[in-house]
């Protein structure tokens, strides 16, 4: 099977997309914490997923708050078991790593719960940025603090319209 691999532009930095088909596999930041996947096989096309890219510019323009898109995230049956509790996370709204972990009848398992969170390899998408600490606090974020709070505020935003600016990431600020 032939895997593939895309870029989007959008306010907070490039995305990279993968997959297989019409299957994504990995949605990444420009800075991501562990890294883009190791397949040296990917063929570069711009022009794959066409209704993930369509989305994710609906979405950066306020125009999309849920995604319809095929996914395949990979990972072990716990952290599959996470990223799909996180689906249930709506727009706009945010949800405690305890919270998750209740949900998921694991009211023990925060620190797994957060772990599991950290490697979700398909992001926006799979919105791990609404996972927030129990104090209300933002945790860290593989795509860095700034693109948390930005994609927070583009969501919380009174009409789900509001554009925001593209955010200036430091180099640094990946964590």
């Amino acid at each position: 099977m032939t895997h593939y691999r895309t870029t989007v532009n959008c306010p907070i930095g490039t995305l990279f997309l993968f997959g297989e088909a019409d299957v994504l596999t990995g949605l990444f930041m420009e800075e991501s914490r562990h890294g883009f996947p190791k397949n040296s096989d990917y063929r570069l096309d711009n022009n794959h997923f066409p209704d993930v890219r369509d989305q994710l510019r609906a979405y950066f323009a306020g125009e999309r708050r849920e995604f319809n898109v095929r996914v395949s995230p990979q990972g072990t049956h716990f952290q599959r078991q996470v990223w799909k509790a996180l689906l249930d996370i709506p727009f706009g709204t945010t949800e405690s790593y305890g919270s998750v972990a209740r949900r998921l009848g694991k009211p023990t398992a925060s620190r797994a719960i957060g772990a599991a969170n950290g490697r979700n390899p398909i992001s926006i998408i799979i919105p791990c940025h609404r996972v927030i600490g129990k104090s209300g606090a933002l945790t860290g974020y593989g795509g860095g603090m700034p693109r948390k709070r930005w994609l927070l505020a583009h969501e919380a935003s009174t009409d789900g319209r509001r554009l925001f600016q593209p955010i200036s990431i430091p180099s640094d600020a990946t964590h």
